[in-house]
Protein backbone atom coordinates (compact mmCIF):
# COMPACT_ATOMS: atom_id res chain seq x y z
CA UNK A 1 0.00 0.00 0.00
CA UNK A 2 1.46 3.23 -0.60
CA UNK A 3 1.93 6.24 1.33
CA UNK A 4 -0.91 8.08 0.17
CA UNK A 5 -3.19 5.08 0.16
CA UNK A 6 -1.90 4.03 3.92
CA UNK A 7 -2.90 8.35 5.19
CA UNK A 8 -6.61 8.02 3.38
CA UNK A 9 -6.84 4.52 5.22
CA UNK A 10 -6.27 6.00 8.29
CA UNK A 11 -8.08 9.04 7.75
CA UNK A 12 -11.36 7.14 7.18
CA UNK A 13 -10.33 4.99 10.32
CA UNK A 14 -9.82 8.25 12.35
CA UNK A 15 -13.39 9.41 11.26
CA UNK A 16 -15.47 6.57 12.26
CA UNK A 17 -17.43 6.76 15.73
CA UNK A 18 -17.32 3.94 17.77
CA UNK A 19 -20.42 2.56 19.15
CA UNK A 20 -19.88 4.58 21.87
CA UNK A 21 -19.42 7.45 20.09
CA UNK A 22 -22.60 7.11 18.41
CA UNK A 23 -24.69 6.23 21.22
CA UNK A 24 -23.18 9.99 22.95
CA UNK A 25 -23.54 11.98 19.43
CA UNK A 26 -27.36 10.68 19.00
CA UNK A 27 -28.28 11.39 23.08
CA UNK A 28 -26.78 15.15 21.96
CA UNK A 29 -28.76 15.69 19.58
CA UNK A 30 -32.09 14.39 21.58
CA UNK A 31 -31.02 16.94 24.08
CA UNK A 32 -30.24 19.93 22.40
CA UNK A 33 -33.77 18.65 20.60
CA UNK A 34 -35.59 18.48 23.70
CA UNK A 35 -34.34 21.75 24.68
CA UNK A 36 -35.37 23.93 21.81
CA UNK A 37 -38.95 21.92 22.40
CA UNK A 38 -39.37 22.89 25.62
CA UNK A 39 -38.33 25.83 25.20
CA UNK A 40 -41.36 26.89 22.56
CA UNK A 41 -43.96 24.89 23.64
CA UNK A 42 -43.19 24.45 27.68
CA UNK A 43 -42.98 20.40 29.27
CA UNK A 44 -46.58 19.27 28.91
CA UNK A 45 -46.11 19.46 24.87
CA UNK A 46 -43.11 18.58 24.56
CA UNK A 47 -43.29 14.96 23.17
CA UNK A 48 -41.27 12.13 22.22
CA UNK A 49 -42.73 12.91 18.51
CA UNK A 50 -41.70 16.06 18.36
CA UNK A 51 -38.32 15.62 20.23
CA UNK A 52 -37.25 12.98 18.00
CA UNK A 53 -38.25 14.36 14.39
CA UNK A 54 -36.13 17.69 15.24
CA UNK A 55 -33.10 15.33 16.64
CA UNK A 56 -33.52 13.68 12.67
CA UNK A 57 -34.07 10.43 14.99
CA UNK A 58 -36.34 7.76 15.07
CA UNK A 59 -39.00 7.30 17.65
CA UNK A 60 -37.81 3.62 18.45
CA UNK A 61 -33.93 4.82 18.94
CA UNK A 62 -35.39 7.24 21.32
CA UNK A 63 -36.25 4.26 24.06
CA UNK A 64 -32.82 2.92 23.22
CA UNK A 65 -31.23 5.59 25.88
CA UNK A 66 -34.21 6.76 27.70
CA UNK A 67 -36.90 4.28 29.39
CA UNK A 68 -39.85 7.27 28.68
CA UNK A 69 -40.46 10.85 27.90
CA UNK A 70 -40.36 12.05 32.10
CA UNK A 71 -36.76 10.34 31.72
CA UNK A 72 -35.39 12.57 29.27
CA UNK A 73 -37.57 15.41 30.85
CA UNK A 74 -35.40 14.89 33.86
CA UNK A 75 -31.99 14.96 32.69
CA UNK A 76 -32.36 18.17 30.83
CA UNK A 77 -31.69 20.57 33.00
CA UNK A 78 -29.28 19.33 34.66
CA UNK A 79 -27.58 18.27 31.31
CA UNK A 80 -28.24 22.37 30.38
CA UNK A 81 -26.80 23.33 33.75
CA UNK A 82 -23.76 21.93 33.15
CA UNK A 83 -22.93 23.09 29.94
CA UNK A 84 -23.27 26.39 31.83
CA UNK A 85 -21.00 25.56 34.43
CA UNK A 86 -18.13 25.33 31.82
CA UNK A 87 -19.66 28.25 29.66
CA UNK A 88 -18.69 30.40 32.55
CA UNK A 89 -15.68 28.27 33.90
CA UNK A 90 -13.91 29.18 30.25
CA UNK A 91 -14.81 32.97 30.48
CA UNK A 92 -13.07 33.54 33.68
CA UNK A 93 -9.28 34.50 34.09
CA UNK A 94 -8.25 32.32 36.83
CA UNK A 95 -5.84 35.12 38.15
CA UNK A 96 -8.16 37.94 38.45
CA UNK A 97 -9.31 38.99 42.05
CA UNK A 98 -12.14 37.31 43.81
CA UNK A 99 -14.73 40.32 43.21
CA UNK A 100 -13.67 40.34 39.12
CA UNK A 101 -14.08 36.28 39.36
CA UNK A 102 -17.67 36.91 40.52
CA UNK A 103 -18.43 39.77 38.59
CA UNK A 104 -17.17 37.75 35.29
CA UNK A 105 -19.64 34.81 36.52
CA UNK A 106 -22.20 37.32 36.47
CA UNK A 107 -21.66 38.58 33.20
CA UNK A 108 -21.54 34.63 31.88
CA UNK A 109 -24.68 33.72 33.42
CA UNK A 110 -26.49 36.57 31.02
CA UNK A 111 -24.49 35.72 28.04
CA UNK A 112 -25.90 31.95 28.28
CA UNK A 113 -28.79 33.04 28.44
CA UNK A 114 -28.34 34.67 24.81
CA UNK A 115 -26.79 31.72 23.15
CA UNK A 116 -29.29 29.33 25.50
CA UNK A 117 -32.74 31.27 25.66
CA UNK A 118 -34.70 28.62 26.14
CA UNK A 119 -32.88 27.84 29.83
CA UNK A 120 -35.38 30.10 31.54
CA UNK A 121 -38.52 28.51 30.89
CA UNK A 122 -37.22 24.94 31.36
CA UNK A 123 -35.98 26.12 34.80
CA UNK A 124 -39.24 27.40 36.09
CA UNK A 125 -41.17 24.90 34.41
CA UNK A 126 -39.22 21.80 35.64
CA UNK A 127 -40.13 22.74 39.63
CA UNK A 128 -43.21 21.13 38.26
CA UNK A 129 -43.18 19.25 34.94
CA UNK A 130 -39.20 17.33 36.18
CA UNK A 131 -39.05 18.07 39.82
CA UNK A 132 -36.10 15.38 40.40
CA UNK A 133 -34.19 16.94 37.91
CA UNK A 134 -35.39 20.56 39.29
CA UNK A 135 -33.78 19.09 42.57
CA UNK A 136 -31.16 17.74 41.06
CA UNK A 137 -29.92 20.79 38.77
CA UNK A 138 -30.41 23.08 42.16
CA UNK A 139 -27.67 20.56 43.63
CA UNK A 140 -25.24 20.65 41.22
CA UNK A 141 -24.90 24.58 40.69
CA UNK A 142 -24.99 25.17 44.49
CA UNK A 143 -22.45 23.07 45.19
CA UNK A 144 -20.38 23.73 42.56
CA UNK A 145 -20.79 27.66 43.64
CA UNK A 146 -20.32 27.17 47.59
CA UNK A 147 -17.24 25.17 46.89
CA UNK A 148 -16.12 28.52 44.66
CA UNK A 149 -16.09 30.32 47.61
CA UNK A 150 -14.83 28.46 49.69
CA UNK A 151 -11.85 28.51 48.08
CA UNK A 152 -11.91 32.25 47.85
CA UNK A 153 -12.03 32.95 51.20
CA UNK A 154 -9.21 35.33 52.93
CA UNK A 155 -8.13 38.46 53.42
CA UNK A 156 -9.36 40.58 50.98
CA UNK A 157 -11.20 38.02 48.44
CA UNK A 158 -14.89 36.55 50.71
CA UNK A 159 -15.52 37.55 53.92
CA UNK A 160 -15.50 35.18 57.13
CA UNK A 161 -18.46 33.24 56.33
CA UNK A 162 -18.63 29.76 57.60
CA UNK A 163 -19.87 26.78 55.58
CA UNK A 164 -23.57 26.77 56.67
CA UNK A 165 -23.54 31.01 55.75
CA UNK A 166 -21.58 30.20 52.63
CA UNK A 167 -24.55 28.02 51.55
CA UNK A 168 -27.15 30.75 52.07
CA UNK A 169 -25.63 33.25 50.72
CA UNK A 170 -24.90 31.22 47.14
CA UNK A 171 -29.13 30.76 47.28
CA UNK A 172 -29.27 34.25 47.94
CA UNK A 173 -27.32 34.89 44.46
CA UNK A 174 -28.77 31.98 42.87
CA UNK A 175 -31.79 33.87 43.52
CA UNK A 176 -30.84 36.78 42.33
CA UNK A 177 -29.99 35.67 39.04
CA UNK A 178 -33.42 34.41 38.46
CA UNK A 179 -35.58 37.70 39.32
CA UNK A 180 -33.16 39.83 37.48
CA UNK A 181 -33.30 37.52 34.40
CA UNK A 182 -36.86 37.65 34.50
CA UNK A 183 -37.01 41.48 34.45
CA UNK A 184 -34.01 42.26 32.38
CA UNK A 185 -32.84 39.51 29.80
CA UNK A 186 -35.54 38.92 27.69
CA UNK A 187 -37.35 41.33 25.67
CA UNK A 188 -40.15 40.52 23.17
CA UNK A 189 -38.38 38.86 20.98
CA UNK A 190 -36.53 36.73 23.40
CA UNK A 191 -32.78 37.04 25.16
CA UNK A 192 -30.99 40.32 24.91
CA UNK A 193 -28.46 41.28 26.68
CA UNK A 194 -28.46 42.93 30.18
CA UNK A 195 -28.14 46.99 30.87
CA UNK A 196 -24.74 47.62 31.94
CA UNK A 197 -26.49 49.05 34.93
CA UNK A 198 -27.49 45.60 36.66
CA UNK A 199 -23.88 44.69 36.10
CA UNK A 200 -22.23 47.79 38.25
CA UNK A 201 -25.16 47.31 40.88
CA UNK A 202 -24.04 43.24 41.21
CA UNK A 203 -20.42 44.68 41.51
CA UNK A 204 -20.95 47.31 44.34
CA UNK A 205 -23.36 45.45 46.11
CA UNK A 206 -20.85 42.60 46.82
CA UNK A 207 -18.01 44.44 46.71
CA UNK A 208 -19.13 46.77 49.86
CA UNK A 209 -20.48 43.60 50.93
CA UNK A 210 -19.66 39.69 50.67
CA UNK A 211 -16.21 40.39 48.75
CA UNK A 212 -15.87 44.34 50.29
CA UNK A 213 -13.08 45.48 52.87
CA UNK A 214 -13.72 43.83 56.61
Amino acid sequence: MSTAQASKTSGRRAGKLTRSEKNDEVKRRLFAAATRVVGRYGYADASVARITELAGVAQGTFYNHFENRQELLDQLLPAIGQEMIEFIRQRIDAAAPELAKEVGRFRAFFDFLRETPEFLRILNEAEIFAPQGYQHHLDNISTAYVRLLKRARGPGKVEDYSDEELEVVVHVLMGARGYLSRRYAYGADGAIAVPEHVITAYEKLLGRGLMGPG
